[in-house]
């Protein structure tokens, strides 16, 4: 095992007197090419061109000497130092941090990032970090070889975001540029590089405040998983009272890098809470009444929705994969068209026991786990603790079980 492991972050600026000490010992030297061509590397030591960090782990697992490893910007987020203190190689390591390439790039902005999600963006995880893109308005990506800025503006299709690309921060060849996401696309970009990531209004209750927490605040909006009906106005559909959006939320469990599906959205009430919740969020109606009126109450309470117009299930066919979907109108024909693009959960009620059990059935067959309860609530007037209200529905439940999350 080699004797001492430092990894050193670079910014492009001077290296400090630890990072120059470290390096000039060294024996082995890890990094990227322009990190192996820096004048402080020593000529005599062994050089490990960093592709795969597993497999360099092990390379300097298996040193007798000094290692060191470069790496840009803060090697301890999001960076090298979580593969090598990995419990199969054994390594102890020492960390020189610099600034992060996302401090960076905020900094080249003139922006505060305390407010930012930030994501690691590669081809396997992609789609998941243009969820938060959707779901955002501010958003930092740190991109990958085919999960760049291309990538990303080719998936936000449809939803409008201005990027801030940030090439090959603090070397001569560094470059800021301002594109609109549909526009990423007709360009090639350099590696590495940063996307900020921004669009869409802020959340009114906290526009212009310091915050307390980083990333999206917690305890934005009103407290409360689901709303109560005077929320969305006098327009709620018979699926969508209070107590049974409580239990479709629960079931779906939507959350950050999750995109949903509402298909028959109504009033937006289970869209704009999906959305509360920190997902991504298609809203489907073939009412542009019900368009409109979600719309209006995603703005009021300050969450990103994209509005789709048309009729189910054939506007189905050109949406983006859904991790999750809330069947809210369309019945047995929607529910077997939204099994057949494999979502992870889909829920969605029924009036009677026989349309319930179709539904059922059709799950089963796609594949799907299901589970069936009839809910009923009634409403109080506690004034004269008289009724007011009464609800009954059968709520179904579908889950892929080799899926399952």
């Amino acid at each position: 095992m080699a004797d001492r492991v430092t990894v050193i972050g670079w910014d492009g600026s001077p290296l400090t007197a630890a990072a120059s000490a470290a390096l000039g010992a060294a024996t082995l030297v890890a990094g990227a090419a322009h990190h192996l061509a820096l004048p402080e590397v020593p000529a005599g030591a062994e050089r490990i061109r960093l592709g795969s960090v597993a497999l360099a782990a092990r390379r300097i697992a298996g040193h007798r000497g000094t290692a060191v490893v470069l790496a840009d910007g803060d090697p301890g987020f999001f960076g090298v130092v979580r593969t090598l203190r990995a419990p199969e190689f054994g390594l102890e390591v020492e960390v020189v941090p610099a600034v992060s390439s996302v401090a960076a790039a905020f900094a080249r902005a003139g922006m505060p990032w305390d407010d930012a999600q930030v994501v690691a963006a590669h081809p396997r995880t992609l789609r998941r970090a243009v969820n938060v893109c959707r779901a955002h308005t501010k958003v930092a990506v740190l991109t990958s070889p085919g999960a760049g800025p291309a990538e990303l503006g080719l998936l936000l299709e449809g939803v409008h975001r201005s990027f801030v690309i940030c090439e090959e921060l603090g070397t001569t060849r560094e470059r800021v540029s301002v594109v609109t996401s549909d526009k990423a696309a007709d360009h090639t970009w350099r590696d590495p590089n940063v996307v900020i990531v921004l669009g869409g209004p802020a959340r009114p209750d906290t526009a212009g405040e310091t915050g307390w927490i980083s990333g999206r605040d917690p305890s934005a909006g009103p407290r409360g998983w689901t709303l109560p009906a005077d929320a969305y106005g006098p327009d709620l559909g018979e699926g969508e009272n209070q107590l049974l959006r409580a239990s479709q939320l629960a079931r779906l469990g939507p959350r950050v890098g999750d995109l949903v599906w509402d298909i028959g959205c109504r009033s937006g009430a289970f869209a704009v809470e999906a959305a509360r919740a920190g997902a991504a969020v298609l809203a489907v109606d073939s009412d542009r009444a019900a368009c409109a009126r979600t719309d209006a109450a995603a703005r009021r309470l300050g969450v990103q929705l994209q509005i789709v117009h048309g009729t189910a299930p054939h506007i189905l066919e050109n949406l983006p994969e859904p991790d999750v979907v809330r069947v809210g109108g369309g019945g047995a024909a929607v529910v077997s068209a939204v099994a057949d693009r494999r979502p992870q959960r889909i829920v969605t009620h029924a009036a009677t026991r026989d349309a319930a059990e179709l539904i059922g059935r059709d799950l089963s067959e796609h594949g799907y786990s299901v589970e069936c309860a009839l809910l009923q609530s009634v409403e109080l007037d506690t004034r004269a603790w008289t009724e007011k209200e009464r609800s009954v529905a059968f709520l179904l439940s579908g889950v892929l079980p080799r899926r399952s999350a």
